[in-house]
């Protein structure tokens, strides 16, 4: 009855994580929380949240995620559990594995789609 697993302050708060204009990361991510991106990152992003990168940021790697949001650039292979935005401003080249897309006209989008059905299981776990 009184054994419920207490929630994370990112849980209760509904945080995001946030790298903002200017700043560039090399080396890898983690997070069990939603991310914002408007900066640079080059290396692999792994998420059981939802990713947005913004207009001016950039992914240069893997990633990995439940949901994304893409405004800016990225390059490299890129797993969507979800859905996968593509919005105007974004570029997108590499490979694309998702469970669905939606994709805004003039975005740029030079990769290799595989669209995985609901049976498919894909591994998006942070430890």
């Amino acid at each position: 009855m009184f054994d419920k697993k207490p929630k994370s302050y990112t849980d209760l708060l509904g945080k995001t994580n946030r790298i903002v204009e200017g700043t560039t990361i090399q080396g890898d991510i983690i997070s069990s929380a939603d991310f914002r991106l408007d900066g640079a990152l080059i290396g692999n992003f792994t998420s059981n949240g939802k990713l947005v990168i913004g207009p001016a940021g950039s992914v240069k790697g893997d990633i990995i995620c439940n949901m994304a949001d893409i405004e800016g650039k990225f390059e490299g292979i890129l797993k969507v559990k979800e859905i996968l935005s593509i919005k105007e401003s974004a570029s997108i080249i590499g490979e694309v594995e998702i469970g669905k897309l939606s994709v805004e006209p003039g975005a740029i989008f030079n990769a290799s789609c595989v669209m995985f059905s609901k049976t498919k299981d894909t591994t998006t776990s942070v430890n």
